[in-house]
């Protein structure tokens, strides 16, 4: 009988353990954990870090970051990355088109050199006295009187491939919608050029021969040489055809809107008073009725190079 009482304490006490702690242990906690913990985790978290951040990231950022390059690379085109030597290669291109353009106009030129000998010569002889003549006294001054006549209309006939080089220098430091000018330009550029050219041949020229030769007298015959004369010609031919390109220019500042047309007109007494001084540098011999022709058209021309940028200017400046 003494053996009853520790039968129920061995019976009991393990299935209390057993039944309870195990099964809470097994049932609670792990449960607990598995349920909620990772599925929180889950759920939660890596959704949150998947729908929003992501998405703000690749909505907002690269949109932002692509809208940036654009400004740069108009940045580039327009003021342009280029290094010294970078300039020197640039320059040596243009300048090397350019020559082989006056070359082969030479060239072409020298083929046709007595047409154009008949043509220069005739403004020469216009204002010479019956009987006169030009003279050289030298023996290869003819020579040389028509491959310099052949380089002058070579120059006329290669004009705008230089002028589109110069365009093609400068262009690197324009802005994109700047660049549309090219045609233009080298146009407009051409035209002028070769209009302050036919200016100089047909009136301004035979104006200052006929002055130099109205000092001949019965002591004093009017026998020019024809090297002297020559230069006088090409002076004032490519002196006219630089001083043309003044409505070019300001084509281009007022497309620009570097000037305006009332910029233009406040300025004009400057205007004239530069106007004189620049005919006094650029005329060859210095006497007042070259000088005073030289001037009138360039008065001309900046008249309409107000009309110009008043047509041309850009709407927004200040008129």
């Amino acid at each position: 009988m003494a053996l009853d009482p520790s039968q129920p304490e061995d019976s009991t006490e393990p299935k209390a353990e057993d039944s309870t702690e195990p099964k809470t242990e097994d049932s609670t906690e792990p449960k607990t954990e598995d349920s909620t913990e990772p599925k929180t985790e889950d759920s939660t978290e890596p959704k949150t870090e998947d729908s929003t951040e992501p998405k703000t990231e690749d909505s907002t950022e690269p949109k932002t970051e692509s809208l940036v390059p654009s400004d740069d690379a108009e940045e580039t085109e327009a003021g342009g990355k280029m290094s010294f030597l970078d300039h020197l290669d640039e320059l040596r291109k243009r300048l090397t088109v350019a020559l082989v353009a006056l070359v082969v106009g030479v060239l072409i030129c020298f083929g046709f050199v007595g047409y154009i000998f008949e043509f220069i010569m005739e403004p020469l002889t216009d204002v010479l006295p019956d009987g006169g003549t030009l003279v050289f006294t030298e023996p290869a001054e003819a020579f040389f009187l028509n491959i310099k006549m052949a380089a002058l209309a070579g120059l006329m006939l290669a004009i705008p491939v230089i002028l589109y080089q110069v365009w093609l220098f400068v262009a690197p430091g324009l802005y994109v919608h700047e660049k549309k000018f090219a045609v233009p330009f080298v146009l407009l550029a051409s035209l002028f050029f070769i209009g302050g050219s036919l200016f100089a041949h047909y009136l301004l020229f035979p104006i200052a021969w006929n002055f130099f030769a109205s000092f001949s007298s019965g002591i004093l015959a009017f026998m020019p040489r024809i090297q002297p004369a020559f230069t006088l010609y090409v002076r004032l031919v490519l002196a006219c055809g630089f001083v043309f390109q003044l409505p070019t220019i300001v084509f281009f500042l007022a497309r620009v809107g570097a000037v305006t047309p009332g910029f233009l007109i406040r300025n004009i007494k400057y205007a004239i008073l530069g106007i004189f001084i620049f005919a006094a540098v650029l005329t060859p011999t210095g006497d007042p009725v070259t000088l005073s022709m030289m001037a009138a058209p360039m008065f001309v021309l900046y008249c309409l190079s107000i009309g110009i940028a008043w047509v041309f200017a850009k709407r927004n400046s200040d008129v």
